[in-house]
């Protein structure tokens, strides 16, 4: 078994370190004995960096210099190999904050992606919690397991991954009723609703994380027709920026505008019925044709080529060996 990494003190074998070198160029690297970084600056030497503080300057044998830290969660997210598109750390957080996911929670995520969610999950259940993600496609999962291994430095106790369709696999998989959260990032949610709210124990939380407003009416108005939920709450969170140097105060040009719906509601006891809310007169109805804006077709499905995928998959394996082999090496060198 590897040595998880620390997230403070002296850098030691092991450890994935962030540089920041020449020009605001960014490289991430996993310590090794004898590793060396090589670039048209000159070359680092791993050995250099081991015993160092978090937040120390090295030089390079180009006399250039790296700023080193430890990566933040946000900072390897955002750059690991992806097989599908990532939960940003900004929806991530307010994620954990909406359906509050607290240490020893059992959470059901679907689908799993490239394991960026799966990581913040992990981290907020701790220890004692449970964390069982699901993912359609192998590659996918392939994707997300060398990834969070990459991250932590072994594969956690308190995740399991499964492949498969929620609806068929998820009754297989937990008990009835002993689900606290489920978060769903998927096309289509409303297909899994009836299950999920099997899963979850009375007053539970189900979230669902969705990209399009079609899909977001079409999944309030599905849980509001089970009569199961309570009525679901839904926003979007934008992030911009700041330049501020001196007087120079202002918003930067590019933001981090949307990226996707949160929709939350929270599981009714059995047999209890939610009271009627009052609601002034709206264009709330619908009929065929608009549900048929809601099909998976017309939301919108993008697809990623087989070969890039093969890409990712075997970046993401190369990034987790690099660790169990960089835990392997500070074993032997430490007996």
């Amino acid at each position: 078994m590897s040595e998880i990494p620390r997230l403070s003190g002296p850098f030691r074998v092991g450890d994935r370190v962030q540089l920041t070198g020449p020009k605001g160029r960014l490289s991430t690297i996993t310590l090794r004995e004898g590793g060396e970084l090589h670039t048209h600056h000159g070359v680092l030497r791993h050995e250099a960096l081991v015993g160092q503080p978090d937040g120390s300057v090295v030089v390079n044998s180009s006399g250039h210099e790296y700023l080193a830290l430890r990566p933040l969660l946000r900072d390897f997210v955002m750059s690991m190999p992806r097989g599908a598109a990532i939960v940003y750390p900004k929806d991530a957080a307010q994620i954990l904050s909406q359906a509050d996911i607290f240490p020893g929670a059992v959470v059901v995520e679907a689908g799993v992606g490239s394991g960026a969610l799966s990581l913040w999950l992990l981290r907020a259940i701790g220890a004692t919690g449970r964390l069982v993600s699901f993912e359609r496609r192998e590659e996918f999962a392939d994707v997300a397991k060398a990834n969070v291994e990459t991250y932590v430095g072994e594969s956690p106790a308190t995740w399991e991954v499964v492949v498969g369709d929620l609806v068929e696999a998820l009754p297989e998989a937990v008990a009835p009723a002993s689900v606290d959260r489920v978060v769903l990032d998927m096309l289509a949610p409303w297909e899994c609703i009836d299950v999920v709210a099997d899963a979850l124990t009375p007053g539970g939380v189900v979230l669902c994380y969705v990209a399009t407003a079609t899909q977001l009416s079409r999944v309030a108005e599905f849980i509001r027709a089970t009569g199961l939920f309570t009525e679901p709450d839904a926003n979007e969170t934008m992030v911009r920026g700041w330049h501020v140097e001196g007087l120079a105060v202002r918003p930067d040009h590019r933001m981090i505008a949307h990226t996707g719906f949160l929709l939350t509601a929270r599981r009714l006891a059995p047999g209890a019925v939610a009271p009627e809310q009052k609601r002034r007169a709206s264009k709330s109805s619908y009929g065929d044709e608009d549900v048929e804006l809601w099909t998976p077709g017309a939301v919108g499905d993008r697809q990623i080529t087989d070969k890039n995928l093969r890409k990712r998959v075997r970046e993401a394996q190369k990034a987790a060996d690099g660790v169990r082999q960089a835990g392997q090496d500070a074993a032997e060198s430490n007996p």
